[in-house]
């Protein structure tokens, strides 16, 4: 049997694009944080498992290729962490998953919203060079709706109004930064691009009003301030960038959010 395959994308079937990461690999970032080695040093490492995966992904017949998410602490907050205006410490209290707290950075507005040349992409260039007949090189990144739930929660949002007098005008700058970075992905020559969501398992969580701290009216005007946010982010983009959405419960330790 002859397998035809399609570079265009979406293919027929495909992966989310995170992968566990090696045992070197979790040693060599613990050995970075520890100042064992240096930044350079993880880069070959990261470089090292990355190449592993893809040689993987090839053999399994895969026509879409991802670096696993290997470069990143966590799935979301490194993409958002590399925007000016956004800062980050070691938390001290997680972010409550189900049998456990997530100890992820606290991430926060420091300033208003920029842009500049985003790491994300030069990681996306990566990948690409293993690009051939058969595959394409995708890069995921979280959605729009995602950035408004890290800053819009009951948690952040006191801090992130120190810097913006009022909503609208903060989703008028989440909309330029992401289309900023689409749009230098796009000139490295990204044609797949997948937003991964988790904000929609908490608004139709049953507990939904207490985790944004209104009623059901409230909750159904944040659900679609989070569906106009995504939709803004990705009209008018070129005709050949395909975008999916990858939508998942959050995970942790295997546990969900």
């Amino acid at each position: 049997m002859s397998i035809t395959y399609d570079r265009k994308t979406p293919h027929r079937f495909d992966v989310v694009g995170s992968y566990l990461r090696p045992e070197y690999l979790k040693e060599a970032r613990k050995n970075y944080k520890a100042g064992k080695i240096s930044e350079e040093e993880l880069h070959k490492v990261e470089d090292e498992a990355i190449t592993d995966l893809i040689h993987k992904q090839k053999e399994a017949g895969l026509g879409v290729l991802t670096d696993g998410e290997f470069r990143r602490e966590t799935w979301h907050l490194d993409f958002m962490w590399a925007f000016e205006g956004v800062g980050h410490q070691p938390t001290t209290t997680g972010l409550p998953f189900a049998g456990e707290a997530a100890m992820i950075d606290d991430t926060y507005l420091t300033g208003k919203l920029g842009y500049k040349h985003h790491p994300f992409v030069d990681h996306f260039k990566f990948v690409q060079s293993f690009e051939d007949d058969k595959t394409v090189a995708k890069q995921t990144i979280p959605a729009p709706a995602q950035f408004l739930e890290q800053f819009e929660m009951p948690f952040a949002l006191e801090n992130t109004l120190k810097y913006y007098d009022n909503l609208d005008d903060f989703h008028e700058d989440v909309i330029k930064v992401y289309r900023a970075f689409i749009n230098e992905l796009y000139a490295a020559g990204c044609r797949n691009l997948q937003l991964d969501d988790c904000s929609w398992g908490l608004l139709v969580d049953p507990r939904g009003p207490q985790f944004f701290n209104t009623d059901q009216a409230g909750l159904d005007k944040i659900k679609q301030e989070f569906l106009d946010i995504n939709n803004a982010v990705i009209d008018n983009q070129p005709s050949d960038l395909t975008i999916t959405t990858h939508v998942c419960r959050g995970n942790f330790h295997s546990t969900y959010a």
